[in-house]
């Protein structure tokens, strides 16, 4: 095995057969475990043979299994932005489609686990090795979120279609005789094409935006299923505005999911099934009532179904010629253990949803949560109990430090040519571009602000800091983004000044603001002077910080549901003492 090769806390759990929390536990109590090599605060990389030199120490040997000495070796190869083409083509190779990687070591480890456990499961296993490297950024549909949609719509063994298909996972819970997929992501549409194929579906996988460039056009499919990117400003509603795919309704710009929904809908045969993933907001957004009436008028939109916080379930059909439209809707704050049951009771009589003329008002409001007869508390408690469980909260480990340093200060960093600060526009006029705001910034969220476009904006890319009046600060991570008023841009020279660094510096600051500005004031603001390698491991611990206070205000928001639900659980005997 290559001695540069580096595993993350989960690959050391499941090598040692322990759990993630005991790697933690092992990092914070003993100060020889060996130190991050790469990676982030948040996701450290470490050293392999060091990790295994510090574990054989220990009584704690463990040899790699033959999966795991193919993903570390595939892993080596090269840096993490282009790991998913690398898994495509040992995938491809795999599948007798390509010679795959030039890599002696990596083909002989791959055909070596192909002869004893099959192809498909050798790639499922170093695909669940990829996913898991980037949970964080990698959206996958959770597997009882998938197989729920199978069942629902009998998608078993059909002729299925996902215009949003990601790495596959819907297409591979059908079972699919005949799959179907499109996906914007080259990478990622390789690689379900692979996986599908691996599992002997005739497959048919294409690489593009299905809403822009529909690889599938007047084709149908036996059911349609789909977990459609939520929030997107940028669908394509100007270039599309006539288009036939919007038989009830143009989606407003603001409204992407309910294009991906008449998407679904026109490739699905009549009386054929469809099954898609909504935001919460999507039942009841005044935005789209015109649309959601005209579902219901047809006939289309037959549920609307609570998996969990923010997240529901539609099921439609595509109406059959001259069928007459039914009168109830089924409409239903659940959760997705019980989806199926109350489904099932709904098509066996349909007169307990509720009556379509009845919704049919201004608003045209079907959001499940708060109808009568719905909402179980007991199972909303349980399922956020989990979620709380969940949480990993760890500070960094801090000791005393012996004098004090040496200080310079942001503007003689700018003097130096370390730093470059740039200020956001204090004003922004409406549009559609997104923007990143102050909010955003504290939360560590997406941006949520939009306004048009404006050839004086300021845009954060990767490793620039950013920093708001309030105090909140961020280093960017991901594609570029405009940044709002009231915000900042700190951009460092990374052979002289760490991002991390400088990001905790400024968040440590009381920021003096001008009275007529809302410009950050912080040439002033003095900085600790370290060497680049000391300011790195500063950063370190100032990240872990920041990660520290998110976790923080994650585990507060749901502690806030628990004890409410709890309270309502109890009252309303859902729940009951428990012993012990």
């Amino acid at each position: 095995m290559a001695d540069d090769a580096a595993v993350s806390a989960a690959d050391i759990a499941r090598l040692a057969g322990v759990r993630r929390a005991a790697v933690s536990n092992w990092r914070r109590r003993h100060d020889d475990f060996p130190k991050p090599v790469g990676g982030t605060a948040s996701s450290p990389l470490f050293s392999l043979p060091e990790v295994q030199a510090w574990l054989r120490g220990r009584g704690r040997p463990f040899e790699l299994a033959p999966i795991d000495e193919a993903w570390q070796r595939l892993r080596a190869l090269g840096d993490d932005l282009d790991l998913g083409a690398r898994l495509a083509a040992v995938g491809e190779y795999l599948a007798d489609d390509a010679e795959g990687p030039d890599d002696a070591e990596l083909l002989a480890l791959t055909s070596q686990l192909a002869s004893s456990e099959g192809a498909a499961e050798t790639f499922e296993q170093l695909c669940d090795r990829f996913f898991e490297a980037h949970a964080r950024r990698l959206s996958t549909t959770p597997t009882a979120y998938a197989d729920l949609m199978v069942r629902l719509t009998g998608a078993k063994g059909a002729t299925v279609l996902d215009p949003a298909c990601g790495f596959g996972s819907l297409l591979l819970a059908a079972a699919a005789t005949r799959a179907r997929g499109q996906d914007v992501d080259p990478d990622t549409a390789r690689i379900a094409g692979i996986r599908l194929r691996l599992h002997g579906a005739d497959t048919e996988v294409h690489a593009a935006d299905a809403l822009r460039a529909d690889a599938f056009a007047d084709r149908l499919a036996d059911v349609v299923l789909c977990d459609p990117p939520f929030n997107e400003r940028g669908w394509g509603h100007e270039e599309l505005v006539g288009d036939a795919r919007w038989e009830y309704g143009l989606p407003p710009r603001g409204e992407s999911e309910l294009a991906w929904v008449q998407h679904c809908l026109a490739h699905v045969k009549p009386g054929g099934a469809v099954a898609v993933l909504m935001p919460g907001a999507a039942a009841g957004r005044r935005s789209g009532k015109r649309i959601r009436a005209n579902l219901l008028r047809a006939g289309a939109l037959r549920a609307v179904c609570t998996l969990a916080a923010g997240t529901d379930l539609w099921l439609l059909t595509r109406p059959e010629p001259e069928q007459r439209a039914p009168a109830t809707v089924l409409i239903a704050d659940t959760t997705a253990e019980n989806v199926e049951q109350v489904w099932l009771d709904f098509l066996a009589d349909p007169d307990t949803g509720e009556r379509i003329i009845d919704v049919l008002d201004d608003d045209v409001d079907l959001t499940p949560s708060g109808r009568p007869g719905e909402s179980d508390s007991g199972e909303a408690f349980l399922a956020a109990q989990r979620l709380f469980g969940q949480i990993g909260i760890e500070l960094p480990k801090l000791e005393p430090a012996s004098g004090e340093p040496a200080h310079t200060t942001v503007g003689e960093l700018v003097k130096a040519g370390a730093l470059r600060i740039t200020h956001a526009p204090p004003r922004t006029a409406d549009g559609d571009e997104p923007v990143l705001t102050t909010d955003d910034v504290l939360l560590g969220g997406p941006p949520t602000g939009h306004a048009a476009p404006d050839p004086a904006a300021v845009f954060a890319h990767e490793g620039d800091v950013v920093a708001s009046v309030t105090g909140a600060v961020i280093v960017h991570s991901g594609a570029p983004v405009r940044l709002g008023p009231a915000l900042s841009r700190y951009r460092v020279d990374p052979e002289l000044l760490d991002a991390q660094f400088l990001a905790g510096c400024l968040r440590a600051a009381d920021f003096p603001v001008h009275s007529a500005s809302t410009r950050i004031d912080a040439r002033r603001l003095k900085v600790p002077r370290h060497p680049l390698e000391t300011q790195r491991a500063y950063g370190v611990a100032f990240r872990a910080l920041a990660d520290f206070d998110r976790a923080l205000r994650q585990t507060a928001e749901i502690g806030r549901d628990l004890v409410r639900l709890g309270f309502a659980a109890l009252a309303e005997g859902r729940l009951k003492p428990g012993g012990g």
